[in-house]
């Protein structure tokens, strides 16, 4: 294990938003997160859906100015084709606050 990654540093991009919200539950395939950020914020809105949409293995990503809500639905097996991408899942799932 590297030392970035025993210091949860994040790496990239992806990572470091990861990081920035609050990961409110997890189901294989479906992850809420819920930013402050993001309510009342289309610009941010925009940003966060032409980043995400895109990716390898991400089916929809559904987000709310009113409740900073973010929706992302995904499927797992070509998700974790990418490295990246299954680092992120793994530290969503020991971060969520429901399983």
């Amino acid at each position: 294990m590297g030392l970035m990654a025993s210091l949860q540093i994040p790496t990239n991009r992806l990572d470091l938003f990861i990081r920035s919200v609050e990961i409110s539950s997890y189901l294989p395939g479906r992850i809420r997160l819920h930013s402050k950020n993001l309510v009342g914020n289309p610009n941010l809105e925009q940003e966060i859906k032409a980043n995400l949409s895109p990716m390898d293995g991400i089916d929809s990503v559904e987000t709310s100015t009113v409740t900073g809500s973010i929706l992302i639905k995904y499927t797992p097996e070509q998700l974790r084709r990418n490295n990246e991408l299954r680092k992120v899942e793994e530290y969503i799932i020991t971060h969520a606050r429901r399983k």
